[in-house]
């Protein structure tokens, strides 16, 4: 099974080959268009984006949006977390904001949720994986990017960052894990029916 990957992110482009065992991943050719992400949830960003690029390409597509959730900011940055510093902020802009609003120890939440959208049959599904953790009480870690210096996942007892932990180890755990397993599952059971 081969899909279109609706987004020009070389490092969701990598993470996704890398989940998706068995899937081909195609590029979102030039041209192709995305709508901007103006919803107020994470499945009303992905959605569009599947949706654009499954229609271009006549082929099925998928899209994911994510973020992070900070319980002490009411959810905030949620949808707003590429941006929580203001619009073209970095990485690094970003997780000084959400440092300089939310204390230590903070509970915090990954999602991830991604749109499949089929052209051929219609047929449109939302897949939603989930990574709970707290605020560590100062960044730690290279790997992993965005908000990951900061983020102690509930999933492990030993009090590293997701910036501390090997891929596999953050893929086992990771929202954008969960939720492509969860599409893969689907892939898997609608090629055997």
């Amino acid at each position: 099974m081969s899909l279109v990957l609706a987004t020009r992110n070389a490092h969701k482009a990598r993470e996704f080959a890398a989940l998706l065992h068995g899937v081909e991943i195609l590029p979102l050719p030039d041209g192709v268009e995305l709508p901007a992400e103006t919803g107020d949830s994470f499945a009303a960003n992905a959605l569009p984006k599947a949706q654009a690029a499954a229609r271009a390409t006549a082929r099925p597509a998928f899209a994911d949006d994510s973020g992070i959730e900070a319980r002490a900011l009411g959810g905030a940055p949620g949808v707003r977390s590429a941006r929580f510093a203001g619009e073209g902020a970095s990485d690094a802009d970003n997780l000084a904001a959400l440092i300089a609003q939310a204390p230590p120890g903070s509970a915090l939440a990954y999602v991830c949720v991604i749109a499949l959208v089929d052209p051929r049959s219609g047929d449109e599904h939302l897949f939603e994986g989930r990574c709970t953790g707290s605020m560590a009480a100062a960044p730690r870690g290279t790997g992993g990017f965005g908000y990951d210096p900061i983020f102690v996942p509930d999933d492990r007892d030993d009090g590293r960052t997701m910036a501390e932990l090997d891929q596999a180890e953050k893929d086992a755990i990771s929202h954008r894990g969960r939720a492509a397993r969860a599409l893969l599952a689907h892939l898997q059971s609608a090629a055997v029916s």
